[in-house]
């Protein structure tokens, strides 16, 4: 460095002390974003050639013309470079600038990064053209059965259905007995058989199937449904049958072990999440602790730190350690299977260690919207898939967003703790707003549960490993299955306790709406935290006022929401309609013990319906059958159910759902005509399906039909799914007179028996319905039915949850909604309580 500019520096600096100037701050490192505009572009041209395959052709124009452009620009910008630098040459002063010669300096300074972008969306748009002629083919095979020939890609989860589903990749599809050769990604959905346990990535079906198409931006062209056996042609190369027996063997080790660790332990270790029960899984989502459900880049990232650092110890070179990780980071994603996230992070993986032997290790954010961009280009599809979109916003909050955060909450915490805080607070901040998109919920004790369950995380997926490659010695793997079950354990119960706390989630409508106010509210708090200079008064008046209003809001909508409608909702109920969406859940309660009949298809909505009865255990379930509207939720009950009634099992998944209640402390019964019992001071009585019933196979027709009456309830009859044909058999054998509350059957579907409810003569109809459901229910011949009969009806989808109480003279009726304005009220011989000033009425009772 020459002495002149030192010396500048010096004389500069003695001027700004002897002037009282203050020091000036230091001068940050900007960040590369030059990844930030070829990423984006990537992401927003995937999204519209997923959406609008046909669009493909226009956009690889654009990008072509664009980029011809953009060199041509650049190529000038070259040739007049001198002048435009100091001066229009010819121009009336040196080192003067034009407007035009600034605008081509600009644009030639930009062309190269242009240029690369539009390479990036060609390269998006042709593989999304090369694809379309075969998705196209497989498209026009919807709803025929066909012959399908598939190499499975993924782990299988259990469907709702009793179904194995997985991604996998079509090899042969066609007509029964003549499949042609079709290279598309499908979604399978296979019978469970005693090979299930080996079924994963590499494994080849061939199966007669159903097919059905997709929705616009879907990964897979169609979705195969499996009718019949299933053949395994093989299990794939040498390496996934490996694979396979490990996690097999794996796994069976686990279950062995006691629950909910062993639930979590599998997909902690190679990725298997079929062990997780449906309760487990809404309660990681609702602390925020889903991304441990299974394994996410943080696994891999800890399998090749730990390569890494191995052969750093042993002295190798920084070429070897990277090599081995390499390695090592290979042979995990074979073992827990290629999956979106894993993918995303193997990449993520091999790309920063690709930045490590370059010398650049700093570059996190440039290597994520490097990894983005090349996965994009592999498969356009996945800009359409939330996890990926999820797996990519966590990884960014990390990188961009945690070390200002940390360098903040050091203000009050310890630096350790900041730290530590920051990681989790910084990957809700960034998927905060995309959760929102899509799910009805937000948590707010994801902070607090990742903060304490993060630490276990990398003990259980180090020790699962371990007890997979010590598979040969069954003691040693025992042993270290059995210490990675205690670290699993404890996520599970944080978990569970976390998700149990009071306003641990808070629900909100999914959409483009909620997304803003939670990237707002998500932008405060970044602020909120980070340092920044003070703010001037008016500033700091105005966000003042705005969060006073906010918390304000909040607390009045939390006091209405709660003990304002606690106070209004009567206390004398017997019986209560929760609002599940399209299913039923309804519950009975005399003298203290309740009875429920059907859980609803979600876990959430029943959870949270129990919690606003006050109800924690159950002295009876009835599970009238088990479509998923009806029993999807059952796990939610595991170790608070007494006794569970239930209609004909048909299959494995249906009995296992029976099994895992039992294990839970249930004593289980099928149910059958001619049963009876007491709950408190009621009566039940079954009165369908009869005793090995052979009309009518397992299913709707052979629901369990339920009558209760006394001890406060008014007499009721469940008509669970019942159709038309079983409702005329019911009434010709069962003979059921006069009730005051008839739970309408298939939730108000025109499938009915108008002389059955015409001999109930109910006095108030119930229909337990979503809201915009799919299937039209209630369907208008059913009201209009009902209307002639002049039965009140109540339905949950206008309504929420319903409460029936039996006064002196009649029934009181109590619901979470007022009736909608362009919809008549019920007759005026029945009572609705709704929140808020209303009047009241009676409505006979038998």
């Amino acid at each position: 460095m020459s002495a002149a500019p030192q010396n500048a520096r010096v004389a500069a600096e003695r001027r700004r002390q002897t002037s009282g100037l203050p020091a000036p701050a230091p001068r940050r490192r900007l960040r590369d974003v030059r990844m930030v505009p070829v990423a984006v572009t990537a992401w927003a041209v995937a999204l519209v050639v997923c959406f609008a395959p046909q669009a493909a052709p226009a956009v690889i124009a654009a990008a072509v013309l664009g980029a011809v452009l953009a060199v041509a620009v650049h190529a000038r910008g070259l040739v007049h470079g001198p002048g435009i630098r100091g001066g229009v040459t010819g121009g009336p002063t040196a080192g003067s600038r034009s407007p035009d010669g600034m605008g081509i300096a600009a644009v030639a300074r930009a062309a190269p990064l242009l240029v690369v972008c539009l390479a990036v969306a060609t390269g998006i748009a042709l593989s999304a053209a090369w694809a379309e002629p075969s998705r196209e083919r497989a498209g026009a095979l919807a709803d025929h059965v066909v012959t399908a020939e598939v190499g499975v890609r993924s782990l299988p989860s259990i469907g709702a259905d009793g179904r194995l589903w997985a991604d996998a990749d079509a090899i042969r599809l066609g007509p029964r007995g003549h499949p042609e050769a079709l290279s598309v990604p499908v979604r399978i959905g296979v019978p469970p058989d005693d090979r299930s346990g080996t079924l994963g990535p590499g494994t080849v079906l061939r199966f007669a199937a159903q097919v059905k198409g997709t929705d616009a931006g879907e990964r897979a062209a169609v979705v195969l449904f499996a009718q019949g056996s299933v053949t395994q042609v093989s299990r794939g190369g040498p390496v996934e049958a490996i694979a396979g027996d490990v996690r097999a063997a794996f796994i069976a080790r686990t279950q062995r072990l006691p629950e909910p660790g062993s639930e979590l332990l599998p997909g902690l270790a190679v990725g298997d999440v079929r062990a997780v029960s449906d309760e487990l899984d809404t309660a990681m989502k609702a602390s925020g602790l889903s991304h441990l459900t299974a394994v996410s880049g943080s696994n891999l990232a800890l399998v090749a730190a730990a390569a890494f650092g191995i052969v750093a110890l042993c002295s190798g070179g920084r070429a070897l350690r990277i090599l081995v990780a390499a390695l090592a980071l290979a042979g995990f994603v074979v073992l827990v299977t290629p999956q979106p996230s894993v993918i995303r992070a193997a990449a993520m993986a091999g790309v920063a260690m690709a930045a490590l032997l370059l010398g650049r290790p700093r570059a996190g954010l440039s290597v994520l919207l490097l990894a983005v961009t090349v996965l994009l280009l592999a498969d356009p599809h996945l800009a359409a898939a939330p996890g990926f979109a999820l797996s990519a916003a966590a990884t960014a909050g990390l990188i961009v967003l945690a070390p200002p955060l940390a360098a903040g909450l050091v203000r009050w915490l310890p630096g350790p703790v900041a730290l530590a805080v920051a990681v989790p607070l910084s990957a809700q901040l960034a998927c905060g707003p995309i959760i929102a998109l899509f799910a009805a919920q937000q948590s707010l004790v994801s902070v607090v549960a990742n903060l304490l369950a993060e630490p276990a995380s990398p003990i259980a997926t180090v020790l699962g490993l371990l007890a997979c490659l010590a598979m040969p010695i069954p003691p040693l793997a025992d042993l270290f299955a059995a210490a990675a079950w205690l670290p699993s354990a404890w996520i599970a119960q944080t978990a569970v306790v976390t998700a149990g706390l009071p306003f641990a989630t808070v629900a909100a409508p999914a959409g483009i709406v909620t997304a803003l106010v939670v990237a707002v509210l998500s932008a405060a708090v970044f602020w909120a935290i980070v340092p920044r200079p003070p703010l001037r008064s008016p500033w700091r008046a105005i966000l003042g006022g705005l969060l006073a209003a906010l918390l304000g809001t909040g607390a009045g909508w939390g006091i209405v929401a709660g003990p304002a409608a606690l106070l209004q909702r009567p206390s004398d109920w017997g019986i209560a309609m929760c609002d599940v969406g399209q299913g039923d859940a309804v519950v009975v309660r005399s003298a203290g013990r309740t009875l429920l009949i059907d859980t609803g298809p979600e876990p959430e909505p029943l959870r949270r319906c129990l919690a606003e009865l006050g109800i924690g255990r159950l002295d009876v379930l009835v599970l009238t059958h088990f479509d998923h509207d009806h029993a999807g939720a059952s796990d939610v009950l595991v170790g608070r159910a007494d006794v569970v009634l239930h209609g004909p099992v048909d299959t494995a998944a249906h009995q296992h759902q029976l099994d895992r209640l039992a294990r839970g402390g249930a004593h289980i019964t099928r149910a059958s005509a001619g049963m009876t019992g007491r709950l408190g001071e009621a009566d039940w009585r079954v009165l369908w399906p009869r005793r090995d019933e052979k009309v009518f196979p397992p299913g709707n027709d052979a629901s369990v039909i339920l009558e209760v009456a006394g001890g406060g309830v008014p007499r009721s009859l469940f008509l669970a799914d019942l159709s038309a044909a079983s409702q005329g058999m019911l009434r010709r054998i069962a003979h059921p007179r006069h009730v005051a509350v008839v739970k309408v059957a298939h939730h108000g579907s025109a499938d009915q028996d108008a002389q059955l409810y015409a001999d109930l003569d109910p006095a108030l109809a119930l229909i337990s319905v979503g809201a915009g459901n799919d299937y039209g229910h209630p369907r208008a011949v059913t009201l209009d039915m009902l209307r002639a009969l002049r039965v009140p009806v109540l339905r949950t989808d206008q309504r929420g949850t319903i409460l029936v109480s039996l006064g002196e003279v009649g029934l009181r009726v109590w619901a979470a909604r007022p009736p909608p304005a362009e919809v008549p009220g019920p007759a005026p011989s029945a009572t609705v309580e709704t929140p808020g000033p209303a009047p009241s009425a009676t409505a006979r009772a038998p």
